[in-house]
């Protein structure tokens, strides 16, 4: 996983992209929560905070704020 300067550094378009890919790995992953096939159920955790740092990042970017 890219740490905040790599992303800070992406475009919109990847940072998109990205976001896209955190939100297919989130249902993936509470899918195989409600099937009790997750063993290590902070993977949730970890793709819900990544999926609000690439909000984050994004909207800075619109705002032109970075």
């Amino acid at each position: 996983m890219p740490d905040l300067k790599e992303y800070r550094n992406m475009s919109a378009a990847n940072l998109n992209k990205e976001l896209e890919e955190s939100h297919q790995e989130l249902f993936n992953l509470r899918l195989r929560v409600s099937t009790k096939q997750l063993a290590n159920h902070r993977e949730v955790r970890r793709v819900r905070r990544k999926i609000a740092r690439l909000k984050t990042l994004l909207s800075e970017k619109e705002l032109g704020i970075r």
